[in-house]
């Protein structure tokens, strides 16, 4: 007798950014190196202020599927100011965040959503890790990867998100690094 499986297809995107190398830190944190290994991940969504070569060619080694948006102290003028990235059964939208006004905003956030036309909207500059819901969107702020400082967030703790896309459901997967601990948080988003 045959029996039918539901066989689901996820694609892991990273979403990272902020990783002010060599500016403000030296490295990504080694526990999340560890945690990033190549042939996993299918696409890396980062929201700029890689600042060098180096740092872009470690998440193309990660991943083939690299979109990068320019972060106020990026060295590389070719990556656009916004990006919209069609995973799946979703349209995701890229930017920095240096460009909403107020940073991290939410009515502000909502409008760079509505112009982009996006069900999920990235964006980063605040270095502190956010993903919440609003009006049937999914916003993700997914802070510094190296938890480098800024105006705002003096002490930042290293983050980064993993998204496991299947179908109309995002799981994203939050981790941060508190002491020598790296805590995982899970939240999911179902689009309508």
């Amino acid at each position: 007798m045959w029996s039918i499986h539901k066989i689901m297809i996820t694609m892991l995107v990273l979403v990272i950014g902020d990783l002010h190398v060599p500016h403000r830190r030296n490295k990504l944190p080694n526990k999340f190196k560890k945690l990033l290994v190549p042939g996993k991940i299918k696409h890396i969504l980062c929201t700029g202020n890689l600042c060098n070569k180096e740092t872009y060619d470690y998440l193309k080694n990660l991943a083939s599927d690299v979109h990068v948006v320019k972060g106020d102290f990026d060295e590389n003028a070719s990556y656009p100011d916004q990006k919209v990235v069609t995973v799946g059964q979703f349209r995701i939208g890229l930017c920095h965040g240096h460009q909403i006004v107020p940073w991290g905003d939410i009515e502000s956030l909502a409008l760079v959503q509505r112009q982009l036309d996006v069900d999920i909207l990235i964006t980063g500059h605040t270095h502190k890790f956010e993903a919440f819901e609003h009006e049937n969107k999914f916003y993700i702020n997914p802070g510094s990867a190296t938890g480098a400082y800024s105006p705002i967030e003096n002490d930042a703790a290293p983050s980064f998100a993993l998204m496991d896309i299947q179908s109309t459901t995002v799981v994203t997967y939050v981790y941060q690094l508190r002491g020598d601990d790296v805590k995982v948080e899970k939240i999911e988003f179902r689009k309508q």
